[in-house]
């Protein structure tokens, strides 16, 4: 039994099949970790999501900023962007289903030695913290009364914590650490807009694994959603997104032994 970490997929199915091939995946035997953004960009989202979610207990994903971005035009909050390629998912005879186990899926994923999650965390936060906002999170997307709750959770423009945030605004807060966080300062204040090589980020703000945190975290975070970043593969850290939908590559990682796969996507 192995358990692989896989970088950002974002509709990019027919890479997603090929690394499945190179690592002999077995879904009686071996687990995939997903870094989250499941959807959105490549041309096979509807793909992706079926597939994932007919993997059962073999597959552990958590919700990015696609994804999110999906469930919020699906439920009209949001609307569709010129690059958007998720209007097959709207579209699908299957469409209620798919979102309803989309929305299902956790916002961070914790076991012994690991913490899955698609952004990262602030400096501030312990792991213990972390898991217990995204509960609020996941609660809120769970709820018979998710389309409302989604309006202040999705693209919110809040870029710092406070501990004391009123009910819905905090969850705007929790969602753009968990699926949106880049840089941010040594304070926690984070900048959601600059998605540049990590050197190149504005005067005073660090990328979030850079900045010490407050409290001691003992486990590995694997992540992805910054695409510029490159990739990160060290004892506390696993930094997976290859950048597959920009024509680069996509990227797993053998958890139990830290040993990289990959599949080039370009044409």
């Amino acid at each position: 039994m192995a358990t692989y970490a896989i970088g950002d997929i974002q509709g990019c199915f027919t890479a997603l099949k090929k690394m499945l091939d190179q690592i002999r995946f077995n879904p009686a035997r071996d687990r995939l970790w997903f870094v989250g953004d499941l959807v959105n960009r490549g041309s096979e989202s509807l793909s992706v999501l079926r597939y994932v979610k007919s993997l059962g207990q073999a597959a552990t994903t958590v919700l990015g900023n696609h994804d999110i971005h999906l469930l919020a035009v699906a439920a009209g909050v949001g609307k569709l962007h010129r690059r958007d390629t998720i209007q097959d998912i709207l579209e699908t005879s299957d469409r209620e289903e798919l979102l309803f186990w989309l929305r299902h899926q956790p916002m961070i994923h914790r076991e012994p030695g690991f913490v899955l999650v698609h952004a990262g965390l602030l400096p501030e936060w312990s792991v213990d913290k972390a898991v217990t906002l995204a509960q609020e999170v996941e609660q809120a997307l769970r709820s018979e009364d998710y389309q409302h709750l989604l309006k202040p959770l999705y693209r919110s423009s809040e870029c710092r914590w406070k501990d004391d945030y009123p009910s819905p605004y905090r969850l705007g807060a929790i969602t753009n650490v968990l699926t949106r966080l880049r840089v941010c300062s040594a304070e926690g204040e984070m900048d959601l807009s600059y998605k540049g090589p990590p050197d190149e980020a504005p005067p005073g703000l660090l990328p979030w694994y850079k900045i010490p945190p407050i409290h001691n975290r003992d486990e590995t975070i694997v992540f992805g959603h910054w695409s510029n970043l490159g990739i990160i593969i060290d004892d506390k850290l696993l930094g997976l997104d290859g950048g597959c939908v920009w024509g680069r590559e996509l990227v797993a990682i053998r958890l139990d032994d830290r040993e990289r796969f990959h599949v080039s996507c370009g044409g």
